[in-house]
């Protein structure tokens, strides 16, 4: 008699950032949507307990005369999350994040993204790890916007941030995860959180991130553009719910050729 292989199944680690842990595998970002009031009802569709807003574009208090986002996402429900967007070089980055640390009352909790031009929006990452050891000095809990480079985000993770977050296809663009093996060879790396940011256009891209093993998804575009935007939420929730129950149970292996899901051995004619 033989015994039967122990089957190894991933671990079911929780997704803890900055010492939190959280439930929601969903991040989301606030930009685009039409209103204030449709940015609410779809970021509590989506059930993401962390809001990324970009400091350079959202009224958080700053300008008391404009119409405020805290109002609609209270600090009191959901992390906020301050991101660089717009920023072109490490200084600039560096001094969105201290702003974003007065208007929040002292969060050091960051999103660091550094692009390298407007066409493709992708990170220059030069400035990215200029920007991201000044900041890890400067006592600042660095969530960071990088390439799909494995050495990069192994390198980011030695530095001292405490999520890694490569790019699926540039911000906006919807194109799905475009490589699949450089964000599987960073999720096998890395011993911080990884979560794919950007690229992600609609349930199934979700789906395959979490499939991949990443920790979580940040995405905005492919629910605020969406033309219904509460609807698209529910289904991003529910796309990393299953995709994360999948990667936890282990895919059956790929085969070239077909095999019956009733096999004939044993048959009695």
């Amino acid at each position: 008699m033989t015994d039967t292989p122990e089957i190894q199944l991933p671990e079911d680690k929780p997704l803890v950032i900055a010492g939190r842990t959280y439930q929601s595998r969903l991040l989301v970002g606030t930009g685009k949507y039409r209103d204030l009031m449709e940015t609410g009802r779809a970021i509590e569709t989506s059930g993401a307990e962390i809001v990324t807003v970009a400091v350079r574009r959202t009224n958080l208090g700053q300008n008391p005369d404009e119409p405020n986002l805290l109002d609609v996402i209270s600090p009191d429900t959901y992390t906020i999350l301050p991101n660089t967007a717009g920023c072109y070089t490490a200084k600039d980055a560096v001094r969105t994040c201290k702003l974003a640390r007065e208007l929040l009352d002292g969060r050091d909790l960051v999103k660091l993204e550094v692009l390298g031009e407007h066409k493709t929006l992708y990170p220059n990452m030069p400035e990215t790890l200029a920007a991201a050891e000044e900041l890890i000095k400067d006592g600042f809990k660095v969530m960071v916007y990088c390439s799909d480079d494995p050495l990069l985000a192994m390198r980011l993770e030695e530095m001292g941030c405490i999520a890694v977050m490569p790019l699926g296809a540039p911000i906006g663009s919807g194109l799905g995860i475009q490589n699949r093996y450089n964000i599987r060879l960073i999720v096998e790396n890395a011993k911080v959180p990884v979560l794919v940011d950007a690229g992600v256009g609609t349930a199934s891209d979700a789906a395959i991130a979490m499939e991949l093993g990443c920790d979580g998804v940040l995405m905005n575009t492919a629910i605020a553009q969406a033309k219904d935007p509460v609807r698209m939420a529910k289904a991003m929730r529910l796309a990393i719910e299953a995709g994360r129950e999948a990667y936890l149970a282990g895919r059956m292996p790929k085969k070239l050729y077909a095999s019956a899901s009733s096999p004939l051995d044993g048959t009695f004619f």
